[in-house]
């Protein structure tokens, strides 16, 4: 099979690999379309040390079920499905509680680091423990069902936070966990949801999603736009979707005595606290890693266009382009969001 191989940082190649094998509880799965998460490029670049060479990155993924091992009944081959990113161990006390985000024997699609190497779906096709796909209902494209890892991933966020009817929310960063943040607030009840970022063309995009303000840090100081747009209180809730120590500190800023700050960047490993300040406006912080049991709801927000992908999406495209687009989204190319990688001629799984 063909797939994109990281075998030196900035460095990806399409290479032929032997397809992988799977056992009485895995699933095959050709894939069709594969998204290029953030997380990827700092793989690429080797930054995060979550992607160590030689693997094959690729979590935001979909595709067509090509075989089944011998103990699967949920899942037939033909079935279109999404495959969640997290591999979970099932029987661990987190995994009993719902909580496969937290389990001690986590895996992630597309991550190695020093405790264990899980080839992605930048690839023709993935082997997978069978329960932890989710079945797609017709008529969703390939590459919307790309996106459904990326909602669940907002879609958790906003479930760490409590979320009043008719308060208002700060979404530090547009990128696109951002803009589905911001959409998530939106259906959780949030009335007037403020995005910042420094990119004009994510923040118009913010707008068109339902961010009430947009504000742009190169221009207006956007803690103080924030106290004036909510009469020197603060919002209720501040989203922290960026990761560095810049954008926690507006996030801090930005909430009102008592307020709620959701952590969901997480590209820098330590940001200066300021600790007096959350103490005596006695703030609550709460981390979102991943997601735990959000895929179906997430798949029929997409389906039915409660959530919108499509806006996010820049690019769809083959998997042979690959290396171009990590290049391109490394670089920074101004204008680019999500592109999304399509393997094409596949072979017969059987042969």
């Amino acid at each position: 099979m063909q797939a994109l191989l990281l075998t030196d940082y900035r460095k990806i190649e399409l290479r032929s690999l032997d397809r992988p094998t799977i056992g009485p509880d895995d699933a095959l799965v050709a894939i069709k379309a594969c998204g290029i998460c953030g997380s990827d490029v700092h793989g690429y670049d080797g930054s995060s040390g979550r992607r160590v060479p030689p693997i094959v990155m690729g979590h935001e993924a979909a595709g067509v079920v090509a075989k089944v091992g011998s103990n699967v009944r949920t899942i037939k081959p033909g079935d279109e499905v999404a495959i969640d990113s997290t591999i979970s161990c099932g029987g661990c006390a987190a995994c009993l509680r719902g909580n496969v985000n937290l389990c001690a024997e986590r895996r992630v699609l597309g991550v190695s680091c020093g405790e264990y190497r899980q080839y992605g779906a930048f690839a023709d096709y993935v082997s997978v423990p069978a329960r932890i796909l989710y079945r797609l209902p017709r008529g969703v494209p390939f590459e919307h069902a790309a996106m459904v890892e990326p909602v669940t991933i907002a879609l958790h966020a906003v479930s760490r936070v409590r979320v009043a009817p008719g308060c208002s929310a700060v979404v530090v960063g547009a990128g696109a966990i951002g803009l589905l943040v911001i959409q998530a607030l939106k259906l959780a009840g949030c009335k007037d949801v403020i995005s910042i970022d420094v990119d004009d063309s994510r923040l118009r995009l913010a707008a068109e999603l339902g961010a009430q303000t947009i504000i742009n840090p190169t221009r207006e100081e956007p803690v103080v736009k924030v106290l004036e747009l909510t009469d020197g209180s603060g919002a209720e809730i501040a989203m922290e979707v960026v990761g560095n120590a810049g954008a926690f500190a507006t996030a801090i800023g930005c909430v009102c005595r008592g307020g709620q700050v959701g952590l969901v960047g997480n590209v820098t490993p330590e940001v200066p606290l300021p600790l007096q300040t959350v103490v005596t406006r006695e703030l609550t912080l709460l981390g979102s890693c991943a997601s735990a049991g959000e895929y179906p709801r997430a798949i029929e927000l997409i389906a039915t266009g409660a959530i919108r992908v499509a806006p996010l999406l820049t690019a769809v495209s083959t998997l042979a382009t690959g290396p171009e687009w990590f290049e391109r989204l490394y670089a920074r190319e101004p204008g680019l969001m999500k592109v999304v990688l399509c393997p094409t001629g596949q072979e017969n799984p059987d042969g």
